[in-house]
């Protein structure tokens, strides 16, 4: 299972980024490329522990429910998302977003493995391995959202 802790995760995503185009036709959804890259971007910043969210009550804090989204279940297009994560994407810029993924990849792969990370706004407390598969599979997901 690919997971953000992977360096070959993370090289395979920094490739995808370099396919991607701003104008790229979105499959799903209504976020722009720009817009989507900002959204990401501050998912990574979340996980991060740089951007605080709000908790979310709801049945996908408790197992197996939250196992199965995280490891098993494809994410759903479409999918509600934290208010936070959203809040910069009306002003996106498709330059800066791109310029700052990659070090965004690095900062969250290089948390050191005894540090406590965030929680999840939706999934609440995560294991370190859940942390790096939802941020793997987040990513995947929204560039497969635009064509690579």
């Amino acid at each position: 299972m690919s997971s953000l802790w992977q360096p070959d995760a993370r090289s395979r995503l920094l490739k995808r980024l370099a396919e991607l185009r701003p104008d790229a036709p979105r499959r799903w959804g209504r976020m722009t490329f720009p817009q989507m890259l900002a959204h990401v971007n501050d998912a990574l910043r979340m996980a991060i522990g740089e951007l605080a969210t709000t908790p979310r009550p709801g049945p996908m804090r408790y197992p197996p429910l939250k196992q199965l989204i995280i490891y098993v279940l494809p994410i759903p297009k479409g999918v509600p998302t934290a208010r936070e994560l959203l809040g910069r994407i009306d002003r996106a810029q498709w330059e800066q977003e791109a310029a700052i993924f990659p070090s965004l990849l690095e900062r969250f792969a290089s948390r050191p493995a005894g540090s406590s990370l965030p929680a999840h706004p939706a999934f609440g407390a995560l294991s370190r391995r859940a942390w790096g598969v939802l941020a793997y599979r987040h990513v995947d997901h929204h560039f497969t959202q635009f064509g690579v």
